[in-house]
């Protein structure tokens, strides 16, 4: 499972507070602190007005690069400043992120195509967040068409299906499995991605309904996720799920992480 850090991100009030103040120990403290609960990339998003970002977002690359050698999963709404951004980071990452939204991938595919970096793609457009699997699937199929137009193979891309709050869903995660499970059948290569809190959005004891949740999408075929490497229970239950899903040959990754001290009582 590809685990992308979500604790360095400006829309957390005290991660807001860091960036205000500068204050680099923070921002440092925090990417080592995930690096060590095993985290696959480090998230670095602003949260702070477009035309704040370019500068904020450089400041906050050096930081986490003088924490940690992992790669930067590099977080903005805006195409134009991911483009201005990423080459401070001093190896590939992924870009977070494109869509079908106006001149996204037009912008970001031409910058990476010839690099290592890798990429999410949310799976809405000018229309939005489509409100069937069907459509959220007609997004896909523009996004892969892209991406064969400018040679980026699918096991670069991070497909986000776009996982809304389950107290106003409908349909409870039906529609996420279907997406999820049919771009599995077809790219077997491919990365599926989610920000798994957003599924209990508004709920109590949300821990319950993330962890829930995370199991039946990794079912369905999702191999990356955005959330909380320092949640001891979140990454029990990932490294436990690889191993019944058979992804985690005699168990050695769930037992090596225990040893590790990753998940079970606190050493």
């Amino acid at each position: 499972m590809i685990i992308i850090g979500e604790k360095i991100n400006g829309s957390i009030p005290v991660v807001a507070e860091a960036i205000a103040r500068r204050d680099s120990q923070f921002i440092k403290d925090r990417a080592k602190m995930q690096e060590a609960a095993g985290a696959t990339y480090i998230d670095c998003c602003a949260s702070v007005p477009e035309a704040e970002e370019p500068e904020t977002l450089k400041w906050m690359i050096d930081c986490i690069q003088e924490a940690t050698d992992l790669p930067i999963s590099l977080d903005s709404p805006s195409a134009d400043v991911l483009a201005q951004v990423f080459p401070y980071c001093k190896k590939p990452g992924i870009i977070n992120s494109v869509s079908g939204e106006g001149n996204k991938i037009d912008t970001i595919f031409p910058l990476i195509a010839d690099t290592k970096w890798q990429v999410i793609c949310l799976l809405s457009d000018d229309t939005g967040i489509p409100k069937c699997a069907a459509d959220r699937l007609r997004v896909f199929d523009h996004i892969i068409a892209k991406a064969n137009e400018y040679g980026i193979r699918p096991n670069r891309l991070h497909i986000d299906p776009l996982v809304e709050m389950l107290c106003t869903s409908e349909d409870g995660i039906a529609m996420n499995v279907e997406v999820i499970s049919t771009i599995r059948k077809q790219y077997p290569n491919i990365h599926i991605t989610a920000a798994v809190s957003n599924i209990s959005f508004n709920l109590p004891v949300r821990k319950m309904i993330n962890l829930g949740f995370t199991v039946l999408a990794m079912n369905a075929g999702l191999d990356s996720a955005i959330l909380d490497p320092t949640n001891r229970d979140m990454m029990g239950v990932i490294y436990a799920t690889e191993a019944l899903l058979g992804n985690d040959e005699y168990c050695m990754e769930y037992i090596s992480a225990y040893r590790e001290g990753l998940f079970g009582p606190q050493k």
